[in-house]
């Protein structure tokens, strides 16, 4: 089992080898399949915009890195790609770079007695963003968002 400090030292030191290349972090993510754990990482520019030449290089580059740092006490296969058209949305950086684009939000708490919205993100803040939904703002607070998306 992967721990919660093992994945914030893989966050760190990911992000900053992703930084040097002009490169960002999307999303990390694990999980065990067929008894073998699976890191996969969604990189891209912070502008968009990664080739599958790119994420080969970066797997092998942080393939090594891994390696040398040790930090994961068992084996484990390394997956580096695009996050492609669904790049999900999670920070306030990815929601700043969407305003006036459509999103659809699956939200893990009911607002405004629904569990799903759509609308045009307006705003980005530290813990929320604005949305225009049927014709009013619609505040979703981040905390709030299972999952987010552009939609095209």
């Amino acid at each position: 089992m992967v721990s919660r400090e093992i994945l914030a030292e893989l966050n760190r030191i990911i992000s900053g080898e992703l930084a040097k290349d002009n490169f960002e972090l999307v999303e990390l993510a694990h999980r065990y399949e067929g008894g073998a754990l699976v890191l996969r990482l969604l990189a891209d520019r912070p502008q968009g915009g990664i080739t599958m030449d790119e994420c080969a290089g970066l797997n092998r580059t942080l393939g090594q890195l891994l390696e040398e740092k040790d930090i994961i006490p068992e084996r484990y296969i390394l997956e580096v790609s695009s996050p492609g058209l669904d790049r999900p949305l999670i920070t306030k950086k990815d929601f700043t770079r969407c305003l006036n684009k459509e999103a659809v939000f699956f939200l893990n708490e009911q607002i405004e007695g629904k569990l799903q919205a759509q609308g045009k993100i307006i705003s980005a803040g530290d813990t929320s963003v604005s949305i225009e939904y049927s014709g009013k703002v619609l505040e979703v607070p981040l905390t709030k968002i299972n999952k987010a998306k552009l939609v095209f």
